[in-house]
């Protein structure tokens, strides 16, 4: 069985928006046994939706278009619908209902505008959203189904969860099982990475696919399985990724939705300790990241962004001869601002960095991507030195993500 996405949308364009809505559906077709072919984004002008349908209509069983579906002038989703599936808009009382009762909820005033959205294409089944004005919609042509919903991801996503992928389920009960497993790792580059794993990869099972998914400082593997009953792709998958472990020992550090930040406060957590960090060059995104995670509150304590020298030393208690003496980029520096983040925020340990994020401020000693990244445990104190390169952004991810591991490993030890 084979999907297509179609996002429509001129600000996805023209780049004003991100288009999160099709990665959102294309993961959830892919876990209900759908094979998405293709993504396509077209202006909100209804010729290029009607081509974009006609074009799909020949690759795919399942179209699903998001997008259009408001009550302005430039929403002309529905009105193309009527025009592909030689329909008329009529009145909805469910519909209306419906936005009735949100509207007063919410204390929103009724106008002509609103009253629209009550009506919809004669021939198609109504899909009640219960997060927002707009309908889905279900249609059906020539054995394909075309389903239409709003844009807006908090209105669209609960409708694909609870009510498309329970209509497809019940209307196509052969759909195969596809299964996706997602393990991380972290400080391999993917060229030494493909390397490393080279003759396992090439024992893989036939049933089983691998893609390699790199991001700063990271490189996830996905395993893909299909072509056979979901309990045996789940064993087949184990047993890969099993033998994938024994090969990179210490090196997998997470699956599925355990990223980085999230084994982190877990082994944490577990061992009933506590962190802080010292941060220069990454200016609290790892404080950030480690607080992104829920209870993140039992073992992270705070943090000290100390960009500036003055800080490091009045914050942190670095002394200032050896910021003279070595620099704030250096091994001596970033090692006594986590022993001082550590010892004055009380905590178990602490990470630091301190680097030269760029796109300036780099010299023939230390250019753009020098990083020092420590890590203060009750132990005592390491420090590594990485070059990271000259992107501010990767550089700034590749040093948190990178100290976040340095301490995992620290903790798994």
């Amino acid at each position: 069985m084979f999907g297509e996405i179609i996002s429509i949308g001129d600000e996805l364009l023209i780049g004003q928006v991100v288009n999160t809505n099709a990665s959102f559906i294309a993961s959830r077709l892919e876990e209900a046994g759908v094979k998405v072919v293709r993504i396509t984004t077209v202006a909100d002008e209804h010729n290029q939706i009607t081509e974009a349908m006609d074009e799909a209509s020949v690759r795919a069983d399942i179209i699903i278009l998001t997008g259009g579906l408001g009550p302005t002038r430039d929403d002309i989703t529905k009105k193309t619908l009527c025009a592909y599936f030689n329909t008329e808009l009529v009145y909805n009382a469910d519909v209306f209902n419906h936005i009735s009762e949100l509207f007063a909820d919410r204390g929103i005033v009724w106008n002509e505008l609103n009253r629209q959205q009550a009506y919809v294409p004669e021939n198609c089944t109504v899909l009640e959203n219960q997060n927002g004005t707009a309908p889905g919609m279900w249609f059906e042509k020539a054995g394909k189904i075309y389903i239409s919903l709003p844009g807006v991801p908090f209105e669209m996503k609960p409708l694909i969860t609870d009510v498309v992928l329970p209509r497809l389920g019940a209307r196509f009960p052969e759909l195969g099982a596809l299964v996706h497993r997602t393990v991380y790792t972290q400080g391999i580059p993917e060229s030494v990475l493909a390397s490393r794993i080279e003759s396992w990869e090439d024992k893989l099972p036939d049933k089983l696919k691998l893609a390699y998914l790199p991001r700063a400082g990271m490189v996830r593997l996905r395993l893909s399985g299909s072509g056979a009953g979901e309990e045996e792709l789940n064993r087949m998958i184990d047993d890969a990724l099993h033998e994938l472990r024994l090969l990179l020992p210490g090196e997998v550090f997470g699956e599925g939705k355990d990223n980085l930040e999230v084994v982190l406060g877990r082994l944490l957590e577990a061992k009933g300790q506590t962190i802080s960090t010292a941060e220069s060059c990454t200016g609290g995104y790892i404080a950030h990241l480690l607080t992104t995670v829920p209870g993140s509150s039992a073992y992270f304590l705070g943090s000290v962004v100390a960009y500036s020298n003055t800080v490091k030393e009045k914050m942190l208690g670095v002394d200032p001869s050896v910021l003279i003496e070595h620099g704030a980029v250096s091994e001596a520096v970033v090692k006594a601002m986590a022993e001082g983040a550590r010892t004055r925020l009380g905590t178990d340990y602490s990470i630091a960095t301190s680097g030269v994020a760029g796109p300036g401020g780099g010299t023939p000693e230390k250019p753009v991507g020098t990083t020092w990244i420590a890590v203060s445990t009750p132990k005592g104190t390491l420090a590594e030195k990485h070059s990271f390169g000259r992107n501010r952004e990767r550089n700034i991810q590749r040093t948190a993500f990178t100290a976040m591991n340095l301490l995992r490993k620290e903790l798994d030890s």
